[in-house]
C-alpha cells in the first residue's frame, strides 16, 4: 500500500476505453488521430474553397468539403442557379470551421463575392456567357445578381424587341454578356441582347441582300409611334409611316395595327445601305378613288364625316381615302367672314352637295349651304321697300350699322337713319354688336346683295311738328351740353339739339355761357331738311335793348317841336321803317308849301 501511494496517476488515461476493455498505449492513440486527420482536408476560417452538393431540399444544400462534418447553405443563396442538383461543385467560403454546435458553417454568396470581381473581368475580357439572376426592377432597367455582384441591365438590352412589361423578367435566371466595367466605381453592366444579335445580323444581312421595291413582305408589328408603325422583318425593322397605313387619314395608328400583329407589307423604298427601309400597308388595296361609284356627278347630296378642320373650311370623308372640301364660303348664304368651326368640328356626321368632281386629280368640292335655297332669290318678296323687320346688329363703320335680316341677308344703316332727332357721331352711341334693332327696307340692291335700312323710318318726322314749334324768333329754354370750338350743342325741348356759336353765347353781362348752364335761346334759323335749329342766347337781350331804344326814340320824337331843316328830315328818313311811308309823304307835301 505504500508502495502504491507513491505511484503517480496516468494524465491521459482512457477511461472510456479501459470501461470497454480495450487497452489503448498513448503512443497507439496518437498514431490513430494522425491517421484520422490524414484522412481529412486542411481548411482554414475565411478560406474558399470548392465543396460537393450531397443532399438538397427546398430550404437548404448540404455540402461537402472533405472535412469532418459537413456545411447546411441556406438555398437562396443558389437562387441564381435553378439547375443545381446533387453532385455538382460549388465554391464555398469556411466562415467558421466549428460554431457552438460543432457544425461547419459555409457560405456559398460570401465565396462568390470573395471571387466575383476577378471573375467578372475575366468574362468581360474573354467575352464569356455567364449567368445572372434578375433580383429586381430599377429605373431604366433591372438589377441582376451575377457572382454575387448586383449588376444592371438596361432596358435596351433585356430584347432585341422594346419591352412592354418588365415584371415578367423579375426573379429570372439567364445568359448574359458583360459589356461595360466601371473599375473606380466597381459598376458592373451586362446585356442579354449582345447574346443574339450576332445571330440576328446573320438572318439580316440574308434578308437585306434580297430586298427589293414592290416586294410584299410578312412582318410583326414592332412598336407603335405616333408618326408610324415599326415592322420586324425578321431581324430587319422597317417603318410604315402613318399616311401609308391607309388611305384614309388616320389620327392615330392604333386605330389600324396592333403590337405583336403579323400583316403583309410592301417596300416602298430604302436607302443604298438599306438601312432605312420605308414600308407601305395601304398600297396593297386599290386606291378607293377607282372604287368610287361611277353615277355620281355634280349637284348630287353625299354624307361623310368631317376628318380636318381649317379656318378656311372643312375636308370630308365621304368613303376611306376619298376626301372632298367644304370651303367656308359654301357653309352659308351670309357673307360675313367667319372661321368654319363656328359650323362644324371633327367628328360631325354632316350631309353635303356636290359641287366640283375631278376623278383624274381625285379631288372634290362640296357645299353646305346649298342644302337651302337662296334668300336673295325671293328678295322682293320677302323684304319688300317698306317692310318692317328685326335684325342682329353685326359690325359698325363711322357711316352706318351692318346688320343681319337672317342668314345671308344683310343691310346697311346709315348713320343720318338712325334717329330723327339726335345727332349721332358714332353707331356705338346709338346701339351694340349683338344687339337687336327694328329696320324698315329702304332700298334692295340685289346684285350685290345688300338691302339699305332705316331706323328712324319706324317714327314719324317730328320735324313736321318741330318746324311749328320752333318758329325764327321763337325763345325756349336750353341746356349747354356740349361745349365744342365752333360752339355749343344745346339740348331743347322734345329731345331736339340746337346750335349757337361763340357769339351768340355772351350774357349780357359780358361773361361766356358755361357747360351744363341752362339759359333762355332764341331761334335765328330753322331748316327741315338739315335738321339744324341755330340758336343765339345774346340775341334775347340784344333785340329787347334794341326794343327800349326804337320805343325811346319814338317817343322823343312825338315830345319834339317839328323843324323843316334837311338834317331833320334826313334823321327822321334814316330812321323810318317802311311802315312810316305815309308820314314821309305828308311831311314832304308841308316841305314843298312853305317853299311856295
Amino acid at each position: 500500500m505504500e508502495n502504491l501511494k507513491n505511484v503517480a496517476p496516468i494524465e491521459d488515461f482512457n477511461w472510456d476505453a479501459y470501461e470497454n476493455g480495450e487497452t489503448v498505449t498513448s503512443a497507439s492513440h496518437e498514431d490513430l488521430e494522425k491517421a484520422y486527420d490524414n484522412t481529412l482536408n486542411k481548411v482554414n476560417d475565411r478560406e474558399v474553397v470548392d465543396g460537393t452538393v450531397i443532399a438538397m431540399n427546398k430550404r437548404e444544400v448540404v455540402v461537402n468539403i472533405g472535412y469532418k462534418s459537413d456545411g447546411i447553405i441556406p438555398m437562396s443563396e443558389f437562387r441564381y442557379n435553378p439547375e443545381l442538383q446533387i453532385g455538382d461543385t460549388v465554391e464555398v467560403y469556411i466562415e467558421n470551421q466549428e460554431d457552438k454546435k460543432g457544425q461547419l458553417v459555409l457560405s456559398h454568396r460570401k465565396a462568390r463575392a470573395t471571387r466575383s470581381w476577378d471573375r467578372v473581368n475575366a468574362a468581360l475580357e474573354n467575352e464569356e456567357i455567364i449567368k445572372g439572376y434578375i433580383k429586381c426592377r430599377t429605373k431604366g432597367g433591372m438589377i441582376v445578381d451575377v457572382f454575387g455582384i448586383e449588376a444592371f441591365l438596361p432596358g435596351s438590352q433585356i430584347d432585341v424587341k422594346p419591352i412592354r412589361d418588365y415584371d415578367v423578367f423579375v426573379g429570372k435566371t439567364m445568359e448574359f454578356k458583360v459589356v461595360k466595367i466601371n473599375q473606380e466605381f466597381k459598376n458592373v453592366v451586362v446585356s442579354h441582347k449582345a447574346l443574339i444579335e450576332a445571330e440576328l445580323e446573320q438572318q439580316k444581312k440574308e434578308i437585306i441582300g434580297k430586298l427589293e421595291k414592290g416586294q410584299v413582305l410578312e412582318g410583326t408589328v414592332k412598336n407603335i409611334t405616333s408618326y408610324g408603325v415599326f415592322i420586324d422583318l425578321g431581324g430587319v425593322d422597317g417603318l410604315i409611316h402613318i399616311t401609308d397605313l391607309s388611305w384614309g387619314r388616320v389620327s392615330d395608328p392604333k386605330e389600324v395595327v396592333e403590337l405583336d400583329q403579323k400583316l403583309n407589307v410592301v417596300i416602298l423604298d430604302f436607302d443604298d445601305e438599306k438601312k432605312r427601309i420605308a414600308l407601305g400597308l395601304k398600297q396593297l388595296t386599290p386606291h378607293p378613288w377607282d372604287a368610287l361609284d361611277a353615277n355620281l356627278k355634280v349637284g348630287d347630296h353625299v354624307k361623310g364625316k368631317v376628318v380636318v378642320m381649317a379656318d378656311y373650311g372643312a375636308f370630308i370623308e365621304i368613303a376611306p381615302g376619298v376626301e372632298g372640301l367644304i370651303h367656308v364660303s359654301e357653309m352659308s348664304w351670309s357673307q360675313h367672314l367667319r372661321s368654319a368651326q363656328d359650323f362644324m368640328k371633327v367628328g360631325d356626321e354632316v350631309e353635303a352637295v356636290v359641287l366640283t368632281l375631278d376623278r383624274e386629280e381625285r379631288k372634290m368640292s362640296l357645299g353646305i349651304k346649298q342644302l337651302k335655297s337662296d334668300p336673295w332669290e325671293t328678295i322682293e318678296e320677302k323684304y319688300p321697300i317698306g317692310s318692317k323687320h328685326t335684325a342682329k346688329v353685326r359690325n359698325f363703320t363711322n357711316f352706318g350699322v351692318f346688320v343681319e335680316i337672317e342668314e345671308g341677308v344683310d343691310g346697311l344703316i346709315h348713320i343720318s337713319d338712325l334717329s330723327w332727332t339726335k345727332k349721332v357721331k358714332h353707331p356705338s352711341e346709338f346701339t351694340q354688336i349683338g344687339a337687336d334693332i327694328e329696320v324698315q327696307v329702304l332700298e334692295i340692291d340685289k346684285e350685290n346683295r345688300r338691302l339699305s335700312l332705316g331706323h328712324k323710318q319706324l317714327e314719324e318726322n317730328p320735324w313736321d311738328v318741330f318746324e311749328t314749334v320752333f318758329t325764327v324768333g321763337s325763345v325756349h329754354e336750353g341746356t349747354i351740353i356740349e361745349m365744342l370750338d365752333k360752339g355749343a350743342v344745346v339740348a331743347l325741348p322734345y329731345g331736339v339739339e340746337g346750335f349757337a356759336t361763340p357769339k351768340h353765347l355772351v350774357k349780357e353781362d359780358g361773361s361766356q355761357a358755361q357747360l351744363d348752364e341752362k339759359l333762355e335761346f332764341k331761334v335765328i334759323e330753322f331748316n327741315k331738311d338739315a335738321k339744324r335749329i341755330i340758336l343765339s342766347h345774346s340775341r334775347i337781350f340784344e333785340d329787347a335793348a334794341k326794343a327800349e331804344e326804337r320805343a325811346e326814340k319814338k317817343a322823343a320824337k312825338k315830345a319834339a317841336p317839328k323843324r323843316e331843316d334837311a338834317p331833320s328830315i334826313q334823321n327822321q328818313a334814316a330812321s323810318t321803317t317802311l311802315g312810316d311811308i305815309d308820314a314821309l309823304a305828308a311831311l314832304k307835301e308841308q316841305m314843298e308849301a312853305g317853299k311856295k
